[in-house]
């Protein structure tokens, strides 16, 4: 079976947004049907982002201080099991200054990726098992973004600082329910981790650092080890990386280590035909 689904994962600074835009470029330019879905997309089809989990309870209140919004949220909230899913960022994108920032702030606070582990990973896996079973019949080649291994080992790891083997397992279930895509993983690496995250706060606004810095320093495992600053940052992101490389080991799927350290564009756009061609997915 043809690959449906290629996944760009790696470090921030890594290379994985540019390596993402050229397999997809790689493919259309053969007339191979893609989708490239980037880390941030609103409607990424296997993922949440900018979604809040509410109870029933909270979304009653919600609906009760909703105002002129009333009728909105209740079009759009998805009802998964107990659960009220309202995607709050694609909400805010579409009404903008009239989507209250208190509101925004306060759903932003409840959103899946703020739940514990458990609950986070159970809803995050219903929506790749809706995803795949899609996919399965759909002639398109999907191309995610880091969402694969860094959205489980991030909450898992950096936000949680759960035991390994639980943040292993998250990623090992959804590779279960993607098989059938027959999908190619692509993990992005660099030479030296401390001059490619540098390199990104250079070229990235102020305000991405200090949310990331404080994302990984101000909780779970960057907190219970005392780290903090650029310094501290880096520590989490070895040990997130060290965790990355033996979650790989353990992946049975079609996989490919590209290393992106020296910025040369042809050199790696040749490369990743190369590999391409390898696993069957351009001729």
């Amino acid at each position: 079976m043809k690959t449906k689904l290629i996944m760009v994962e790696g470090l921030p600074g890594f290379g994985k947004s540019t390596t993402s835009r050229m397999i997809y470029d790689i493919l259309t330019e053969r007339n191979i049907e893609a989708r490239l879905v980037m880390e941030g997309d609103v409607d990424h089809p296997a993922d949440y982002e900018g979604t809040a989990c509410l109870a029933e309870e909270e979304f009653g209140r919600l609906l009760q201080a909703a105002g002129s919004f009333k009728e909105i949220w209740i079009e759009r909230a998805a009802k998964k099991g107990s659960w009220y899913l309202l995607p709050y960022q694609k909400l805010k994108n579409e009404y903008g200054t009239s989507f209250p920032d208190d509101l925004y702030h306060s759903l932003s606070r409840q959103d899946i990726y703020e739940l514990p582990l458990d609950l986070n990973r159970r809803l995050i896996t219903e929506r790749w098992e809706a995803f795949a079973e899609q996919a399965l019949h759909e002639p398109v080649v999907m191309i995610f973004e880091c969402c694969f291994i860094q959205n489980p080992v991030t909450v898992g790891m950096v936000k949680h600082d759960e035991p390994e083997d639980q943040v292993t397992d998250y990623v090992l279930g959804l590779e279960k329910v993607i098989l059938p895509l027959n999908p190619l993983l692509f993990y992005i690496e660099q030479n030296d981790l401390e001059y490619a995250f540098r390199k990104a706060i250079r070229e990235r606004p102020e305000t991405w650092y200090s949310g990331f810095a404080h994302y990984y320093t101000g909780q779970g495992y960057g907190k219970h080890h005392g780290l903090d600053g650029v310094e501290g940052t880096l520590q989490v992101l070895e040990a997130r990386r060290e965790l990355e490389y033996r979650i790989l080991d353990r992946l049975g799927l079609n996989k490919e280590r590209i290393n992106n350290s020296h910025y040369d564009h042809e050199t790696y756009n040749t490369m990743l035909m190369d590999k391409l061609k390898l696993h069957g997915v351009i001729h």
